[in-house]
């Protein structure tokens, strides 16, 4: 069977690309190797979304999802492998296509301890923008000593008072501009989170002092983790240095047929509209460049 286009991840931009793709008429099917929604399953609440004042991750991905099932747009479940201008290789099944929309997403790098997995979403989070509101006037820990950590706790400090920066250096690896911004957020140097600790929530985090390997525990309401991000990309050896996929303004990387939208894409802002943005783009001018092989 052939399709029109393979949109690769059904998180919200690839949700949105097969909507105005099947909308404009096209044989469309979506691989995923999990529910559709994709980080949206991971978050409790979303605050930022256009239309609504608070909805779940979950909810907002199957309101995302359901005009599609009216749409016959197919659903792959499997893990992509391979992917061509032509053609996308999914758990070893060849799938032929006439355009790919990469709509993979990225995972935040995690600190992997205990205690990380089991309170996210409840204390522990990798997004101040997400979550920042629901921690006003806590005590907030923020951990990393790159660029996206002091921004990040530049941002949670509109929120709260209380924001501490551990970082695993004695110096940071930020823009010298953004640490002048944040010279005024307390900072521990040379340290790192052993531990998360809480019972429904959390309250507290063991910290280590990687040098003399001293360990205390610190009560905090929220860890906030910026230890950076990995675009999902094993599939394709064409990207930037640092695995993001660079694209025009309609999306189209520099392979043609091929498209890259939402958290691939090698880009200031990951949000849930700025991934709709993309996705609605691209499902257009995947439309427009089949029009044009006619």
């Amino acid at each position: 069977m052939k399709f029109d286009t393979i949109i690769i991840g059904a998180g919200p931009a690839g949700m949105t690309a097969a909507l105005y793709a099947a909308r404009a008429n096209l044989k469309v099917a979506i691989v995923e190797q999990g529910l559709p929604g994709g980080q949206m399953n991971n978050t409790s609440e979303i605050e930022n979304y256009p239309g609504y004042a608070s909805i779940s991750g979950a909810d907002l991905s199957e309101k995302m999802f359901e005009p599609l099932e009216g749409l016959n747009v197919e659903y792959i479940f499997g893990t992509v492998t391979k992917v061509s201008a032509n053609q996308v290789e999914v758990d070893g099944e060849t799938y032929e296509t006439k355009t790919v929309i990469i709509a993979s997403g990225c995972t935040h790098k995690t600190l992997d301890i205990p205690g990380e997995a089991e309170f996210n979403s409840r204390g522990v989070s990798y997004c101040a923008i997400c979550d920042g509101a629901f921690f006003k006037n806590k005590k907030i820990l923020v951990v990393g000593g790159g660029d996206s950590a002091l921004e990040e706790a530049l941002l949670l400090t509109e929120y709260s008072d209380n924001v501490t920066i551990a970082h695993r250096r004695d110096e940071f690896r930020a823009q010298a501009i953004i640490q002048e911004r944040a010279k005024h957020i307390p900072v521990i140097y040379d340290t790192v989170v052993r531990e998360i600790h809480g019972d429904d929530i959390v309250k507290s985090v063991t910290l280590e002092n990687v040098k003399t390997k001293e360990t205390y525990q610190m009560d905090v309401d929220a860890v906030f983790i910026y230890v950076g991000l990995t675009p999902n990309t094993s599939f394709v050896d064409w990207m930037t240095e640092d695995g993001w996929i660079k694209t025009n303004e309609k999306m189209e990387t520099a392979h043609p047929g091929i498209y890259a939208i939402g958290d691939v894409r090698d880009k200031h802002l990951r949000q849930i509209t700025t991934a709709v943005g993309d996705g609605a783009i691209a499902g257009q001018e995947v439309y427009n460049y089949i029009k044009g092989l006619k």
